[in-house]
């Protein structure tokens, strides 16, 4: 499995084939690490799964895992009747920025809030400044996103809850964190 394998790095110069941890795997306290947080994926999937809500400041301090943070952004939907403002300080007080996007309502009935594009917009616009991208969503729509950053010497990184991830989003990064494997940690009861 790839994600059990050292990669060479042209960057560093070192080259190894050795087996490692993939949780302690190539991360040191220099490493600048931006994370992506996915709300509604991860929002519905602990909802849906565990009957629970999520413990954002909980996934930040694991995604950063004592590493330098350059940012921590929040993609969320606000609604019309603004019932989620108190979500968004909370988002805001743990260290976490928010984007917020206003849910479209069509005719019929259809509401729709995608932040997919906007995520990848982010991620490759602040390539420049970070060595680990930690993206907190198990939503297989960014595959390509990851095997870009990859193939551009970054290091792909997702946490999300295993049971609705994407397999293959799992099976292609560097690291992947179950959120599901410690619901003491990620999850908050209602």
């Amino acid at each position: 499995m790839k994600k059990d394998i050292i990669k060479s790095s042209k960057k560093s110069g070192w080259e190894s084939e050795a087996p490692v941890s993939p949780v302690n795997a190539i991360k040191h306290k220099e490493q600048r690490v931006l994370v992506l947080f996915d709300v509604q994926n991860l929002y519905h999937s602990a909802k849906n799964l565990y009957g629970a809500r999520v413990n954002f400041s909980g996934i930040l301090k694991t995604a950063v895992a004592q590493r330098r943070l350059i940012r921590a952004f929040g993609y969320v939907v606000r609604t019309k009747t603004g019932e989620e403002k108190p979500f968004f300080e909370a988002l805001t007080k743990v260290g976490i920025e928010i984007r917020v996007r206003d849910l479209q309502e069509f005719y019929g009935g259809l509401k729709k809030a995608d932040w997919d594009v906007g995520i990848v917009i982010d991620a490759i616009r602040s390539a420049p400044n970070y060595d680990v991208i930690c993206l907190c969503s198990g939503d297989g729509d960014f595959i390509p996103l990851m095997e870009y950053l990859e193939n551009r010497g970054k290091r792909t990184e997702v946490l999300a809850f295993g049971r609705s991830a994407s397999a293959k989003l799992k099976e292609i990064v560097d690291e992947f964190v179950d959120l599901g494997a410690s619901p003491e940690i990620y999850l908050l009861r209602k």
